[in-house]
């Protein structure tokens, strides 16, 4: 049986981020709704351009998802969105000389970007308990 030993300088804090953008275009049940393909294209494409640059990235995994809610009268169609969510660590043994703030900065960067797809995507991120909502 193979045995296997911790990495140095891999231990630290769990440091979760996520970040969740909507599909859809616009808020009608009329919107275009955009393939995941396109936000995981934007974000290797931003982190390879950083990692280019020499500067830090956060790395993650995209899944795809659905927020389901009750909507108003008005609008009782509106009650599911498909959503393109991004999770990771910020992992000691690449970035333990990443700050929060810098982390949320990163964070803000990445969704802009993925933001400029050509229908304006709509994020909100979270690091850690901290969650905050982005508008146009």
């Amino acid at each position: 049986m193979e045995r296997f030993s911790l990495v140095p300088t891999s231990e630290g804090p769990r440091r979760e981020f996520k970040i969740t953008w909507g599909l859809r275009a616009g808020y009608g049940p009329s919107g275009r709704i955009y393939d995941l393909e396109e936000a995981v294209r934007s974000a290797h494409r931003w982190m390879r351009e950083r990692h280019a640059r020499g500067k830090p990235f956060l790395s993650g995994m995209f899944t795809r998802g659905e927020v389901v809610y009750a909507g108003s009268e008005g609008e009782a169609a509106h009650d599911r969105e498909p959503v393109a969510i991004f999770t990771g660590e910020v992992l000691p043994l690449y970035a333990a000389d990443l700050d929060d703030e810098a982390v949320r900065v990163l964070l803000n960067e990445l969704a802009s970007e993925i933001g400029r797809i050509p229908c304006p995507l709509r994020p909100s991120r979270e690091l850690g308990s901290c969650r905050q909502k982005f508008a146009p």
